[in-house]
């Protein structure tokens, strides 16, 4: 055990829902105190950079109840259980942008907000963007629109944009689009 690695002693299941499950925790501390640990376990998701053309991106609108407000967002969505991240990634941008892609390249992993949640985000780059729609889940509505990585730059440092899936996306898309990927 590292110097700050926490030992579980016990895990109690709380709840277990469709898309997560919650557990509390007992760790022993390094210093060797006990502790309880709220943990969401999350189904893995993918986002996806879209770049619609040459120096724009779509992104989706798209009401979230937890936070009450109509969000800007890349295309992203949940693996299924027997999908890998790339098929899931191909699926979202069908069913929330309508089209497909044949260069579509992983990026990374990033974790949304691992002091309580191990949901893990596989980052994809899609580019040659081809019409090819599916249908939206039945529980969502979402709005596609189209925006150049520059406006959306701007919204990032006016803080307009609160998605950290989407400012991570929008950073990486305007260093592609400068050349430095």
């Amino acid at each position: 055990m590292s110097d700050h690695e926490e030992k579980t002693i016990k895990s109690d299941r709380i709840y277990e829902g469709k898309i997560l499950n919650l557990r509390v925790d007992t760790v022993e501390l390094p210093d060797k105190k006990y502790s309880k640990r709220e943990i969401i376990e999350h189904q893995k998701a993918v986002g996806i950079i879209a770049f619609d053309g040459k120096d724009r991106l779509w992104m989706v609108n798209q009401y979230r109840k937890p936070i009450d407000k109509v969000t800007l967002e890349i295309p992203a969505g949940l693996i299924e259980p027997s999908e890998l991240p790339k098929e899931a990634a191909k699926r979202e941008l069908q069913e929330e942008i309508g089209f497909d892609s044949d260069n579509i390249e992983y990026l990374f992993d990033t974790y949304s907000s691992p002091g309580f949640t191990n949901e893990k985000l596989s980052l994809f780059l899609a580019k040659d963007l081809i019409p090819s729609k599916l249908d939206q889940d039945e529980d969502e509505f979402v709005e596609r629109v189209s925006i150049s990585i520059d406006d959306l730059y701007d919204m990032v440092f006016n803080c307009e944009l609160t998605d950290a899936k989407s400012v991570i996306a929008i950073l990486i898309a305007k260093r592609v689009l400068e050349g430095k990927e």
